[in-house]
This record gives C-alpha cells, structure tokens and sequence, in this order.
C-alpha cells in the first residue's frame, strides 16, 4: 500500500530514509501519466524524469535499504 506518512525517529536516520521512499512512491502513484510540479521552479518533472526518478533513485533507495536490513540481520545474529 502506498501512503503519504511520514513517520520515523529521530534517532534513526534511516527510517527516516525509509519514510522518504514511501512518500516518493506516494507521489509517483498519484501522478502517474501526469506532470510533477516543482516548487523551485516553472518547469515540472516531465515523462523522462519521473521514468528516472522510478528507475534509478528508487532503485538506489531500495538497495540502501535492504542493505542496511543485511547489516542488521548479521548484527543481530551476532549477538
């Protein structure tokens, strides 16, 4: 399920990473087939751009998350 939620700790940065995902997902769900507008400036995210943002950046976050699982899973069986 996709949700706009920001919810994590500020003692962990990482959920808040996490948290980021989701509401880019939410972001790009609700736009699908549509221009993003940007706020900085008067030009929006355009096909290519939000094709980008789901190829790569999601990508990259979805990797860093589920390395940071690996990193605690070991953690945890060490201890």
């Amino acid at each position: 399920m996709v949700t706009t939620k920001l919810t994590y700790s500020l003692e962990d940065p990482f959920s808040l990473l996490e948290s980021c995902q989701r509401a880019l997902e939410w972001i790009l769900y609700q736009h699908r087939h549509q221009l993003i507008p940007r706020c900085w400036i008067d030009h929006p995210f355009g096909e290519e751009e939000l094709t980008l943002l789901q190829e790569e950046l999601m990508l990259v976050l979805e990797r860093l998350l589920r390395r940071i699982e690996e990193i605690d899973t070991a953690l945890k069986v060490e201890q």
